[in-house]
């Protein structure tokens, strides 16, 4: 189900709101006083992410527990993704967990129905009632399971097609026809700007490529990136139903199965799988090396770019549309802070949170990652968003958000694999999308109706 984000509510928002989490928010008053001459309490923070974003997030850290000496955070860096917790997992069976974790934010129903987060709900109603308020809709929403908020939203963003400038002038492809002021361009000319970058060698082989528009290894080619573009819907909320095989995501499917088999499905997989090898560092993938000159990605980008081909020219632009005359789409996503159950300082873990998703928190990890807010006293200072960073925000004006259900993260699982499948060639799209609802609905089911 669509869930555009409305800009003009967002900025409607009152102002003054941002006195209240000025200090990250009002002290909770379960928080310990210095006063008292205890030893501060150590709370462990859990995350996924690596570098360069922790590089950001370990300053935080550092600045958190320098203004709240009686409570010391210790972050560590933890193996997982979007959808592997099975380390967090493996901790709060066996009461060793974390006293705060941070969680994609899609996934927080499907956690909290496994009965793996701590209800935050009773914290907000002491801390402030009013805090859904403070959010964009869409993030918020995503906290939400059974009528209670299980997470705190953090960082927010939105999808656009880099395209690197030098790339594209060795072609002699005149990049401004990608500028964003020109709208955006559709898929069949994107691709045919593409073709004009495949080289290959004398096996045939390819050793560069214009794009590869369905690729996550490096890029944001996913399923519901085409879905959205293709005008698809991915779930029915009032009727409790993932839509998997809807005409728009069954269209995008086809477009990928017929994309890959133009190019050679296994051609294109040798390519990734040389270029892109797993664990493959960051200054290495593909696009920062001059091996792929177009690709689909975030706001992230940017300081990747800056860090790691800072002699590289790269412009960004509207994911491409199926026909002329299309409205351009894009999707976002973003992640969370949970306490998972079990913690042992929940109290001065929430305090935390606050200060962590509140003003102090979200512009510094803004300013220093690139990413998108969702706290709303920051989305909306202007100052911060320059240079390219401003056009995502931009893009948030159309943008959808995957569907918040508590079978979120094995909908997302099965998708891939569905489109693994179409991208090899080995399924055709309806019967690949079809599996995904035989799978996934049956889980869906035990939670309907949705609140």
């Amino acid at each position: 189900m669509k869930k555009v984000l409305y800009l003009s509510v967002i900025l409607a928002f009152v102002a003054g709101t941002s006195l209240l989490f000025a200090n990250g928010g009002k002290e909770s008053s379960t928080s310990s006083s210095s006063s008292t001459g205890a030893q501060p309490v150590t709370v462990t923070f859990w995350t996924s992410h690596t570098p360069p974003d922790t590089d950001t997030m370990k300053q935080m850290v550092a600045d958190y527990n320098k203004s709240h000496p009686d409570t010391q955070v210790q972050m560590t860096i933890v193996p997982g993704s979007e959808t592997d917790i099975a380390k967090l997992m493996t901790a709060v069976r066996g009461g060793t967990g974390p006293d705060i974790y941070e969680l994609d934010r899609f996934t927080v129903a499907q956690r909290a129905a496994a009965g793996v987060l701590t209800d935050l709900s009773p914290y907000i109603q002491k801390f402030d009632p009013n805090m859904a308020s403070k959010y964009i809709g869409y993030a918020w929403q995503e906290t939400q399971f059974s009528g209670k908020t299980w997470a705190l939203p953090f960082d927010s963003d939105s999808r656009g097609l880099w395209y690197n400038m030098d790339m594209l002038k060795s072609a002699g492809i005149d990049p401004s026809v990608l500028d964003p002021k020109n709208g955006p361009l559709t898929l069949d000319q994107v691709d045919a700007i593409a073709k004009k970058l495949d080289q290959t060698d004398s096996s045939g082989s390819y050793t560069q490529m214009g794009w590869i528009p369905f690729d996550t290894t490096y890029g944001q080619g996913w399923h519901y990136t085409w879905g959205f573009d293709f005008g698809g819907s991915f779930a029915d909320l009032a009727g409790c139903k993932v839509t998997p095989t809807n005409s728009g995501v069954v269209k995008a499917f086809q477009w990928m199965y017929n994309w890959a088999k133009e190019r050679g499905p296994q051609k294109v997989q040798t390519f990734i799988s040389t270029y892109n090898p797993p664990n493959n560092p960051t200054a290495q993938y593909p696009y920062f090396t001059g091996k792929v000159a177009m690709f689909i990605s975030g706001p992230w980008v940017i300081q990747q770019i800056n860090q790691y081909a800072p002699n590289t020219h790269f412009g960004v632009t509207y994911i491409p549309v199926p026909a002329a005359g299309d409205k351009p789409s894009t999707w976002s996503g973003g992640w969370s802070v949970v306490v998972p159950k079990g913690a042992q300082h929940p109290d001065q873990a929430f305090q935390f949170m606050t200060w962590w998703t509140g003003a102090p928190g979200e512009k510094a990890y803004t300013v220093g990652t690139q990413h998108l807010p969702t706290y709303l006293p920051v989305y909306n200072d202007t100052s911060i968003y320059t240079g390219q960073l401003a056009f995502f925000r931009q893009l948030m004006s159309i943008s959808h958000s995957r569907p918040p259900l508590p079978v979120g993260a094995l909908y997302w699982d099965a998708l891939t694999t569905a489109q693994n499948s179409v991208e090899l060639n080995k399924q055709m799209p309806e019967a690949a999308l079809q599996e995904v609802a035989s799978q996934v609905q049956p889980q869906l089911q035990q939670y309907c109706p949705l609140q």
